[in-house]
């Protein structure tokens, strides 16, 4: 479908001609007569934009907001979703982190329960890369055949370096470790990141004969209570045992482990998603906006 055409198609019947083009998204978002806004513009680690205003300019404009995109959760969470509060609309994500699975909805089902910390591998790119290294391929082999693929961005460096697992480690913890009182639970800066770049084949493949092969980690725990509690945090390279359940973890999979005050295991696995799973997300977010 033309891009033309796609805009015109979006106007109403009698706004399609003699109309000049929308020039900025509140333009848009008043031509279309919007109610609800999908966003899946890419990743800005450093200030979460052009997605923060997008989803703003929804929000004021009185539509719904949702959104794939993680930077908005972590730069701008709490203004959006108190924003929302007062539109009477809804903001929501469940596609940010491990695609659609219900990670952030779940705990919508879990009232009165308090998450003390997680561990997971939530990066599928890097989890490819290591199976392959773990093969025998360089580090570079291995992300060129997960690019061939069709698994890894032409530019992986926010794969390689952890700040894809960092962003999602930290939007878990804004959305599901923070309180009303907090400002910012933890800053993505805070948290501590260490990607694969420096793994060797040779590193890689004698942990797996080990037993203790290398998985990239994300972490979060509180520690403390009260006024002084804190949350630490970390993305890292970690060996982990050949029968823990991330140890398993391979391919795609994603898989995460919530310790709360009521259960002190909740895991979630997600096996080798297809390439609807980030649209299932967003399409059930559609679902809960309108129902």
């Amino acid at each position: 479908m033309k891009k033309a055409y796609v805009e015109r198609a979006l106007l109403p019947a009698d706004r399609r001609e003699g109309h000049p083009k929308p020039a900025n998204i509140h333009d848009w978002l008043a031509a279309t007569q919007a109610t609800i806004l999908f966003e899946a513009t890419s990743l800005n680690v450093e200030t979460g934009q052009p997605a923060v205003d997008h989803i703003r300019a929804a929000l004021t404009h009185g539509a719904h907001a949702i959104t794939a995109n993680k930077g908005p959760i972590v730069h701008a969470y709490r203004e959006l979703r108190d924003l929302a509060i007062a539109r009477g609309k809804k903001f929501l994500f469940e596609s940010t982190v491990m695609d659609g699975v219900p990670i952030f909805s779940l705990f919508d089902q879990l009232p009165a329960m308090h998450l003390q910390g997680f561990h997971g591998i939530l990066n599928s790119t890097t989890n490819v890369i290591l199976s392959e290294m773990e093969n025998g391929l360089t580090l570079d082999a291995a992300l060129k055949k997960a690019q061939d693929l069709g698994i890894a961005e032409t530019d992986a460096t926010h794969d390689i370096d952890g700040w894809d697992a960092a962003v999602k480690t930290a939007a878990l913890i804004t959305v599901l470790m923070g309180s009303n009182q907090d400002d910012v639970p933890i800053r993505l800066e805070e948290i501590t990141r260490e990607g694969i770049r420096d793994l060797t084949p040779e590193g890689v493949r004698n942990a797996r004969r080990d037993g203790w092969p290398y998985k990239l980690v994300c972490r979060a725990k509180r520690e403390g209570v009260g006024a002084h509690a804190k949350i630490k945090a970390s993305v890292k390279p970690e060996k982990v045992l050949s029968s823990s359940p991330m140890a398993k973890i391979a391919g795609t999979s994603s898989y995460i482990h919530f310790e709360t005050d009521i259960f002190p295991g909740l895991a979630i696995t997600e096996e080798n998603p297809g390439l609807y799973a980030t649209a299932y997300g967003m399409l059930a977010d559609f679902v809960r906006a309108v129902s």
